[in-house]
């Protein structure tokens, strides 16, 4: 079966409703008038009546959207100055008229310039992603994803599910692996221990699987505690031993482009003649892509999705590129099913972690399933080996 359609928006049910038909807004000041209307371009109507519409409470919101793009807009939305019964179709439509590439904040040149100029995922960094989102509770992320914990994108081609979707991601990269028992597989980024329990069991290999976040390692031992897995907290770049094969799901996001080539290369040392290497990771379609600031500071700190060109660069004369599969598109559905189980299970988290969370976390992924609707986001497997497979390789379906 195929994936939910695109259509099958989420719907915010806390959102107030405009009755009847708005007619567009207008604004004395200019700057305002210039987002209603940057926005109007982009069929988003300020207090109109449609589901994707923005529902504003506070006209600052439009003078913060301007100066700070989507930091501003998404701290305005934390805080309660504007709502949209469907962030995903706003975002969506947003982003497919390319309105963050026509608003350009002078404040957030400084950001631009650190990403640039400055190794913002060094050792001394490193760490922080963990202990900023991974490290939130396990009980929360179980309430979200499926049962094997898997945090990436699913498979959709034939699944009916969330569960579903993932089992066929994990199995898939089994398969473009060609696992076979005995083997010794490096999983780079492991997370809770998804495809390392899925590998050992339906395949029978040995993992070891390095990770940022105690409260991940924590969890996948206890969890896995039968199976042939060692789980390290350890930065990649000490990794220095041999393996059949490696793969990394969702780890590379949190390189960056300065760390891209010593990725690699660590990488090409731990890889054993023969092997294979799985690289799944999040792609932007423009080598000179900023990351996003809201996203930067409020959920992936020092976070940075590399594109097609700057992974080239990186495997320049180490790996050779066997095969490259996109399937970005799958996202959607897996962030829409992230979304519907949050909001489910919020009851038991909001004495917790409170109402700007909840609002928090409703736009990342919803903001982020509009993205990867609009096809500004990418979902790339790439097939690595380190002196290109005699006869070719051919990718498994």
């Amino acid at each position: 079966m195929a994936p939910p359609p695109p259509a099958a928006l989420a719907t915010n049910p806390d959102a107030p409703k405009a009755p009847g038909s708005v007619p567009r807004p207008s604004f004395d000041n200019p700057a305002r008038q210039l987002v209603a209307d940057l926005l109007a371009s982009a069929d988003i109507q300020v207090n109109g009546d449609r589901p994707w519409d923005m529902q504003l409470h506070d006209p600052a919101v439009l003078d913060r959207a301007l100066a700070q793009g989507n930091l501003g807009l998404g701290e305005s939305y934390m805080a309660g100055a504007w709502d949209c019964g469907q962030l995903d179709g706003f975002f969506d439509r947003l982003l497919r008229a390319h309105l963050d590439r026509r608003v350009k904040p002078v404040r957030l040149a400084w950001h631009a310039l650190q990403v640039k100029l400055r190794n913002r995922q060094d050792r001394s960094r490193a760490w922080q992603v963990g202990k900023a989102h991974y490290d939130l509770g396990n009980d929360f992320y179980e309430s979200m994803l499926d049962p094997s914990m898997a945090y990436s994108c699913g498979y959709w081609r034939d699944a009916e599910t969330l569960e579903e979707a993932q089992v066929a991601k994990l199995e898939l990269i089994c398969r473009k692996l060609g696992l076979q028992p005995g083997m010794r597989v490096l999983d780079i980024g492991c997370g809770w221990g998804s495809f390392m329990a899925h590998a050992a069991r339906h395949h029978g290999v040995e993992c070891v699987g390095v990770t940022v976040s105690r409260e991940q390692a924590a969890w996948a031992r206890e969890r896995h505690a039968g199976l042939p897995l060692e789980i390290r907290l350890q930065d990649y770049r000490e990794l220095d031993e041999r393996f059949d094969r490696i793969v990394s799901v969702g780890m590379f996001e949190h390189v960056g482009h300065k760390n891209h080539r010593q990725y690699m290369e660590v990488a090409a040392r731990c890889l054993g003649d023969g092997g294979l290497f799985l690289l799944h990771t999040i792609g932007k379609n423009r080598r000179d892509g900023m990351p996003d600031r809201w996203i930067d500071k409020h959920i992936f700190p020092n976070g940075e999705t590399p594109s097609i060109g700057q992974i080239g660069d990186a495997i320049d004369g180490l790996l050779v590129a066997e095969d490259l599969h996109n399937f970005g598109a799958d996202y959607d559905p897996t962030l829409m099913a992230w979304y519907n189980n949050f909001e489910a299970a919020w009851p038991r988290f909001a004495d917790r972690l409170g109402e700007t969370f909840r609002r928090k976390w409703r736009y990342y992924l919803l903001s982020c399933a509009g993205a990867f609707r609009a096809r500004e986001l990418q979902l790339w497997q790439w097939v690595l080996s380190k002196e290109g497979m005699a006869g070719g390789y051919r990718r498994p379906e």
